[in-house]
């Protein structure tokens, strides 16, 4: 099954959610008490969960017009977005060796993307 574009689309919107559920997460815990009251009504913490919701149905959305070794990978990408949004909203250091890990990544997925053209012009020219 050949991965739809936007199936690689609707992956990378998927981190673009849980990065923002990260966010919030970390917002809520400030303030968080573990006990159920606390959490139902600590808002960051609420809204966080219904960004990772949204991010599951995209990703189940993304999967039926895909193949899981091609799309699920993207999700790495949401090291990178809270990597740097830490560090713009929270203030965290970005030592070299996180910034060793987001180039990792992003090697890492650009081959997986070559991999997918690879194998489509294998396909290609096996049956020529």
């Amino acid at each position: 099954m050949k991965t739809k574009k936007w199936a690689i689309a609707m992956m990378i919107l998927c981190t673009v959610f849980t990065t923002a559920a990260q966010m919030f997460y970390k917002i809520g815990a400030g303030s968080l008490e573990f006990n159920i009251n606390s959490i139902i009504t600590n808002w960051p913490i609420m809204i966080g969960m219904v960004f990772y919701g949204i991010g599951s149905i995209l990703v189940i959305i993304a999967l039926k017009h895909g193949e899981v070794s091609t799309l699920y990978p993207i999700i790495t990408l949401s090291y990178i977005w809270v990597t740097l949004s830490s560090k713009y909203y929270f203030n965290e250091e970005i030592n070299v060796f996180r910034w060793i890990g987001i180039f990792l990544i992003i090697i890492g997925i650009t081959f997986i993307a070559f991999g997918e053209e690879d194998k489509e012009i294998l396909k290609y020219t096996e049956s020529v």
